[in-house]
């Protein structure tokens, strides 16, 4: 494209992402016994534990991001390479227990944009 004086040309390109390099997921964590809280340490360890126990020393290895954590609501934000998304969200959804406490993991969002986690259409309320 030239800007008329035939000095300046400018180009543009199109990218295509076909396979985005991580995922966001969003996931709450529900006790038995309401009670319970846990640290983000003690949280990201039981992830691992979850991994080890699905997939073994290999799956513990598997590397996540705890990009974000409420202590109160035990919701938190996780970052993890796309190849690794399938396993870390079987893993949590297979876990069911913290020293011998029944719990659960709920995925509430999963996306290749952390931007999309920060609303969701379908707690969406109109005035």
């Amino acid at each position: 494209m030239s800007l008329g004086d035939g000095t300046h040309t400018f180009t543009y390109e199109k990218e295509v992402l076909k396979k985005p390099p991580h995922h966001y997921l969003k996931v709450s964590l529900v006790f038995e016994n309401e009670g319970t809280k846990l640290d983000s340490v003690e949280l990201k360890q039981l992830m691992i534990s979850g991994l080890r126990s699905l997939y073994g020393e290999v799956g513990a290895a598997l590397t996540f991001d705890l990009l974000k954590y409420d202590e109160d609501t035990l919701v938190s934000i996780l970052r993890v390479s796309s190849r690794g998304l399938v396993k870390l969200w079987s893993s949590l959804t297979l876990l069911g227990f913290y020293q011998e406490q029944a719990c659960a993991f709920r995925v509430l969002q999963v996306s290749p944009f952390l931007l999309a986690l920060s609303g969701n259409s379908r707690e969406l309320q109109l005035d």
